[in-house]
């Protein structure tokens, strides 16, 4: 790729700078995510209360195509699986391919990165087909959510061990709380996790925090936690 000049990185930084973290864009979009008790977890946060609103849906999408138009993407790689829901409308605005990073054994010709831990537990690592990244490729990483970091740090992986760099991990939701706890608090720390996986080079992006997202769901009677893992 061809070195950007002065006027290009201007740009990007003017893209980047455009959406800011729970400011009024994500005020907004907040209020179509309601949190439930779900998987064992106080608030699990819901995206299907903003796929249920098109035009809420499209305006999260053309927040993040405004974000990283400029910024040199050469691929999208989505998360299994609430990633290929985001990624592929994200892929298509800006013209780019999409990959799948999916769990083991759904994709032929693939590479595996380590098992991982997540909020929900321990994880196999993800897997992403041998062919999809080449050296040199600038990758943006989409997902719903980042907690501890345990799913994009795998993702990561897989794109270094391909010979890509991954331009930045960009979620909807962004949980605060997780990226540098206190010892005291018993939190895993997305901080400690990146270092360890010497991913501390790159950046993590959510559009929306905790601190926003306050619309807790009204429960129908009889509500079961039906969750398949605790």
């Amino acid at each position: 790729m061809a070195p950007r000049d002065t006027q290009t990185i201007k740009k990007e930084e003017s893209s980047i700078e455009k959406y800011e973290q729970d400011g009024d864009a994500a005020k907004e979009i907040a209020r179509y995510l309601p949190y439930f008790p779900f998987k064992g977890i106080p608030r699990f946060y819901d995206i299907g209360g903003f796929l249920d609103e098109p035009a809420v849906f499209q305006r999260i999408v053309d927040i993040f195509v405004a974000r990283y138009e400029s910024i040199g993407i050469d691929r999208v790689a989505g998360l299994d699986a609430r990633g290929f829901v985001l990624g592929p409308p994200i892929a298509l605005a800006l013209k780019k391919p999409f990959i799948m990073m999916r769990k083991h054994g759904k994709m032929p010709n693939t590479i595996s990165s380590d098992g991982y831990k997540c909020e929900y537990g321990n994880r196999q690592g993800l897997t992403v087909q041998r062919d999809r990244i080449k050296e040199g490729d600038r990758v943006l990483i989409i997902d719903d959510l980042v907690a501890t970091g345990g799913t994009l740090g795998s993702a990561i992986s897989l794109v270094k061990m391909l010979g890509g760099k991954v331009v930045e991990c960009a979620c909807v939701v962004e949980l605060k709380m997780f990226i540098d706890p206190s010892e005291e608090s018993g939190l895993p720390s997305r901080t400690k996790l990146f270092t360890e996986l010497k991913h501390e080079d790159v950046p993590v992006w959510g559009l929306i925090s905790e601190d926003v997202l306050t619309n807790e769901a009204a429960l129908p009677e009889g509500y079961v936690d039906d969750g398949e893992e605790h």
